[in-house]
């Protein structure tokens, strides 16, 4: 009876564990247990954020409810999909994270067919060992710090169809290797650093349908995407391809090859891509005619080609698409009438065409022969579609510039010999020295008529405002000074005394007096105040004229007086890290001012023949005109040397490596450098007095550009930190960075630094017009009396 009743009591507690088991299957039996011990490994290599939580011991984390920051999704008892999303203002990682240590426990998880880890703070190399995740279709790793090269390894994920890379700190080239997935369909890895050419493999991804690689620095050809059937998207911007236009295929949705460096014209087959519904080409180089018809594309929204050297005739009836949003033609070379329908009042259709020279007194128009100057200038010849007569007036401009060549040096050597015939009578009653007055020729010498760019500059000299140049007598100066009153006196250095003085017409003037060591004739200065007289520009402090003071015994040259525009509004310094708060200049206005200084060097460099190079640039020698133009005071001039030891010669109290005229290696460079530590105190809003502080700076300004904003604009002055845009300071804060660097091989060229700041400004226009805010209007007003008597910089 005890034995019967046992054994029904032990069939009674195995028919509850079987119920028990068929009602409560284990954890282990619907989810490996190598597996969750990898998740909950995860969750502890992640610093065990809060968003994993819920991975404990005994949850199911295939059945927890999915959020946008974390879904797991399991099949047959296996995860294939991991999606783990941070905010994007995630640091990176503590220093103790192992990037090699996540992935090695990633991989454990080898059903993986989708990985998401976003924002995360992850940092380090990206380990060759994620090809070991070989069902991966789906990789997304944007927003974190990997940094280095992208592994080859990653090509070997044969089933990869989507991968995305983007906000990170890769270096190095695009893997060719890329060009191996037989799947691939988005490639997304904008906001890096990447640099070199795209690999010529990319043209056989046939399932290619989206590729993003913008905010880079990639460059050289765009490889032929024609037979790319199904790309639909393509976004280059903000890199360095060029110069050809890509061959692309026709069903493009999207194209965005704004700010690089294409310079051809643009491929007349776009006009029929009838499925492009977002084209930007903004802000490159691009030439030729522009097609009215991409205005009337059946399916575009967004149009914008401002920035180029595009040239044409719109027409009033010229027809837009009724989709299209978003139009902006400004800053080219159009000509006629705006089209009606860009006209339209409506909300719904934005339209800019400023900076063109269109028939409308609306958005600042430029008249109608500075786009055909403009035109010719980059070789374009508006009317393209009469070759005969423009082959005439080619003709006629080579006749007239003989003639004007011829002239010129006729009425010179008429003037030379007329001026050496009076120079023996115009001795001036004063032991133990005298005054001779020597007029240079108005135009340029023979030699230098060569050059063409001496034709356009002659043309401009009347542009600036300024008398032109000429010889000044000693009485003239002695009353504009008071006879060189103390008064007047500015100051004395390496290069002479400097006077402030007033003409006998009103105009203030600023004279520098230089001692000449040894004994020379006027004809010996002639050269270089013939160089002297031949620099004016908008953004130069120009010479107005010059006087030689002369011994009476041998009428060698004792002194030189050199006349320079009056600048009343002081240094650069003075309204950026020096002034009063309610003084410094604006974002937009330091952009403009670093704008006009970048021109300045350019002209220095390539707008005269031979260049002046290693001006020794300083932000205290930049000065501000009423106007607040920023004007280059201090170049490197031959006269303007310490010591002149023979004819035509000069002692630089620079070193060999610092020629003062001619390019030789890297000499441009120098300036760039120079430049750059301008540029660098007009971001930071303090004085830059050592090179130290400039290695320090650059720095932060490096971690800034890739930081997010909080972090980037607490670098930044805070007297302009609301009023800027965040493209506008990190274009600023790139181009800054890529001066300074250590090799002068790797600095950009002036043409490329003038560039960016356009970009910039124009940026910091739109946003500035967008946000309906007055930060780009002038805060201030500022008389003379408030900065101080202008000085020319005395070095």
């Amino acid at each position: 009876m005890v034995m019967a009743k046992k054994r029904i009591s032990s069939s009674i507690i195995l028919l509850v564990l079987f119920l028990f088991s068929i009602t409560f299957p284990s954890y282990a039996e619907i989810f490996p247990p190598s597996q969750a011990q990898t998740l909950r490994k995860i969750r502890k290599l992640l610093n065990i954020p809060t968003l994993l939580t819920n991975w404990r011991n005994s949850t199911d984390v295939c059945n927890i409810e999915p959020t946008q920051s974390l879904t797991v999704v399991c099949y047959e008892e296996s995860i294939t999909q991991l999606h783990i999303i941070g905010n994007k203002s995630t640091p990176s990682l503590p220093h103790n994270f192992s990037v090699e240590s996540f992935f090695s426990t990633l991989v454990k998880l080898p059903t993986l067919k989708v990985l998401t880890l976003v924002s995360l703070g992850l940092w380090g190399n990206l380990p060759s060992k994620i090809s070991q995740l070989s069902s991966l279709e789906i990789l997304n790793m944007s927003s974190n710090f990997f940094y280095g090269d992208i592994p080859q390894e990653i090509s070997s994920l044969s089933n990869l169809q989507t991968l995305i890379l983007d906000d990170n700190l890769f270096t190095g080239r695009v893997p060719g290797s890329l060009g191996e997935l037989p799947v691939l369909t988005v490639l997304s890895l904008r906001n890096n650093s990447l640099t070199g050419s795209l690999p010529s493999s990319f043209s056989s991804l046939e399932s290619l349908r989206v590729v993003v690689l913008s905010a880079n620095r990639l460059s050289g050809q765009v490889p032929d995407f024609s037979s790319l059937r199904n790309l639909q998207v393509l976004d280059l911007e903000d890199n360095y391809f060029g110069p050809q236009f890509p061959s692309l295929g026709s069903k493009l949705v999207t194209l965005i090859l704004r700010k690089n460096r294409f310079r051809s014209a643009i491929d007349s087959e776009l006009s029929t891509y009838h499925h492009l519904q977002k084209l930007d080409i903004s802000f490159n180089r691009f030439v030729g005619p522009f097609p009215p018809a991409f205005l009337s594309l059946p399916s575009i929204t967004y149009l914008n080609i401002a920035g180029n050297k595009f040239t044409g005739m719109l027409l009033e009836n010229t027809s837009c698409n009724a989709k299209l949003g978003f139009a902006d033609l400004s800053s080219n070379l159009l000509t006629g009438t705006l089209p009606a329908c860009l006209v339209s009042s409506s909300r719904k259709r934005v339209a800019r065409y400023a900076r063109n020279c269109l028939a409308t007194g609306d958005q600042n128009q430029h008249p109608y022969f500075f786009c055909r100057n403009e035109a010719l200038a980059v070789g374009i010849i508006p009317s393209s579609h009469n070759k005969q007569r423009g082959a005439a007036k080619a003709k006629i401009v080579l006749i007239t510039v003989g003639a004007i060549s011829a002239a010129i040096a006729l009425m010179g050597l008429i003037i030379f010999l007329v001026m050496r015939k009076e120079n023996g009578k115009r001795m001036v009653r004063r032991p133990p020295s005298r005054v001779i007055t020597e007029n240079v020729s108005t135009g340029y010498t023979s030699k230098l008529l060569s050059d063409a760019r001496y034709i356009s500059q002659t043309m401009r000299l009347g542009a600036l405002g300024l008398p032109s140049y000429r010889a000044f007598s000693l009485e003239e100066l002695e009353v504009a000074t008071n006879n060189f009153a103390s008064s007047a006196f500015l100051g004395e250095g390496s290069h002479g005394q400097m006077y402030r003085g007033k003409l006998n017409n009103g105009s203030c003037v600023a004279i520098r007096c230089l001692k000449v060591k040894g004994r020379h004739s006027t004809q010996n200065f002639m050269h270089h105040v013939e160089l002297i007289s031949k620099l004016r520009h908008h953004h130069l402090v120009s010479s107005l004229g010059h006087c030689f003071e002369c011994y009476l015994d041998d009428s060698s040259v004792s002194r030189i007086f050199l006349v320079f525009e009056y600048v009343p509004n002081g240094t650069l310094r003075s309204h950026i890290s020096e002034g009063f708060a309610e003084q410094k200049l604006t974002w937009a206005q330091r952009i403009a001012s670093v704008v006009g200084i970048a021109k300045g060097i350019q002209y220095l460099h390539v707008g005269i023949v031979p260049g002046v190079f290693s001006n020794d640039l300083k932000i205290t020698d930049i000065l501000l005109d009423e106007s607040f133009v920023a004007k280059i005071s201090s170049y490197n001039l031959p006269l303007l040397a310490e010591n002149m030891r023979k004819v035509g010669g000069v002692s630089s109290r620079r070193s060999k490596q610092h020629s003062v005229l001619g390019r030789t290696t890297y000499q441009d460079k120098i300036d760039v450098y120079d430049f750059g530590v301008i540029l660098l105190e007009v971001i930071v809003g303090r004085p830059i007095t050592s090179r130290n502080q400039v290695t320090t700076l650059k720095e932060q300004i490096q971690v800034g550009i890739t930081a997010n904003d909080t972090v980037r604009r607490s670098i930044i002055d805070p007297v302009v930190c609301d009023g800027c845009s965040d493209e506008s300071l990190k274009t600023v804060m790139d181009i800054c960075c890529r001066t300074l660097s250590y090799e002068p091989s790797e600095r950009p060229s002036i043409e490329d630094v003038l560039w960016n700041l356009q970009f910039a400004a124009q940026v910091q226009e739109e946003w500035g017009r967008d946000s309906g805010s007055n930060k780009n209007s002038p805060a201030f007003q500022v008389s003379t009396s408030q900065t101080g008597p202008w000085q020319l910089s005395i070095t």
